[in-house]
């Protein structure tokens, strides 16, 4: 690897603190140069230097998505995530957008660029919403879950898992 697993670490902290967690705008599809890897996802991007993130994902009460991070042109890091809300919030899209008002809160909560925090924290509670994640690994190699509960009950799970994208050598 010509970059270090900390530098990899910074650049997923603040490319996540500039896309989806921090509310920026879906990427254009009429942009120059852009080409959606997904036809009909959603697509968010960040670039530094020889990173380049892109997030696409597709879906609202129930969703899919992976994250990728490249580097000199290169795929070199992997997340994908799966769920959404719980049966009994599908149709209830003012509730939902208020549990995803938390999840953009707890994804952004936490020195994300410090330790690896690939979603939320281990735990965030405000009010009465609570946060958590279930981390098994690290930047390598990684699986987990996410819940959101409102008032003690589950109203939205996640699961995602991904790790280092490793190379043959030409």
């Amino acid at each position: 690897m010509e970059f270090t697993l900390e530098q990899l670490n910074d650049f997923l902290g603040r490319a996540a603190l500039a896309t989806y967690a921090g509310g920026a705008e879906k990427v254009d599809p009429s942009k120059p140069d852009f080409v959606s890897r997904f036809p009909g996802f959603k697509e968010l991007e960040y670039k530094e230097g020889d990173f380049y993130y892109r997030d696409s994902y597709a879906g609202f009460f129930r969703s899919a998505g992976e994250e990728v991070v490249f580097y000199k042109g290169k795929p070199v890091w992997v997340q994908h995530y799966y769920g959404g809300m719980e049966p009994k919030y599908l149709d209830n899209e003012n509730f939902a957008r208020q549990t995803f008002a938390f999840l953009k809160k707890a994804m952004s909560y936490g020195e994300k660029r410090a330790a690896f925090q690939p979603r939320g924290p281990k735990e965030l509670i405000d009010g009465d919403w609570k946060y958590n994640s279930d981390l098994k690994g690290d930047i390598r190699d990684f699986n987990g879950s996410e819940g959101i509960f409102y008032k003690g009950e589950l109203v939205f799970t996640h699961k995602f898992f991904g790790g280092l994208i490793k190379w043959a050598k030409k």
